[in-house]
């Protein structure tokens, strides 16, 4: 297998107007919806959801049972954990007001932006509306309710910021006023929390 040309199992079920870049791999059971563009060598993994439009960036990894909804936007370097759940309507319905079924002009998407470089735990749900910074990591089954800052560790029902991480993803030390240190990288940060 060339790393010029994608890889996708023949169990995955991939839109021929997706966009999937070079070295990409998508694996058993996976969907890729129509108009979604998964960047160079992202891993999606198995049973895994992307649906229309959505963007996922190069060097991305998506684990098994992920799903990514329509108004998400998933930059370059993001990890999200197994069984994570990225939503994109605040106010569901499944019918509207007169007992009709609601359709897709019933409906505001509420985007979702995931930054550069930020981890998400396993079984972690963001509601929508929420940006998460770059380099920040979410705790494994938090619910993400309002945003994250660059570089924050997040964690809890509901999740609530509990300190910062390195890009190593190392929690930082707090060494004076706004000045922290990774105690593995000894790289500094200022965080005015």
């Amino acid at each position: 297998m060339s790393h010029d040309h994608p890889f996708i199992h023949p169990t995955a079920e991939v839109s021929p107007q997706a966009t999937i870049g070079p070295g990409a791999k998508i694996w058993h059971q996976a969907q890729v919806r129509e108009g979604a563009r998964i960047g160079a060598n992202c891993v999606i993994g198995k049973g895994a959801y992307v649906d229309f439009d959505v963007s996922i960036g190069a060097n991305s990894k998506l684990q098994n049972g992920v799903y990514v909804y329509h108004g998400t936007t998933v930059e370059s370097g993001v990890f999200l954990g197994p069984g994570v759940i990225l939503t994109n309507d605040r106010l569901p319905r499944a019918i509207n007001p007169d007992g009709s079924l609601k359709t897709d002009t019933d409906w505001e998407v509420s985007p979702i932006l995931v930054q550069r470089g930020a981890s998400i735990g396993a079984g972690t749900i963001v509601l929508p509306g929420v940006t998460i910074g770059e380099f920040a990591m979410i705790g494994a089954g938090a619910v993400v309710t309002r945003d994250v800052p660059p570089h924050g560790l997040a964690a809890g029902n509901p999740a609530r910021l509990r300190g910062y991480v390195c890009r190593c993803g190392q929690p930082v030390i707090e060494k004076e006023m706004g000045v922290w240190l990774c105690p593995i990288c000894d790289d500094h940060y200022r965080f005015h929390p």
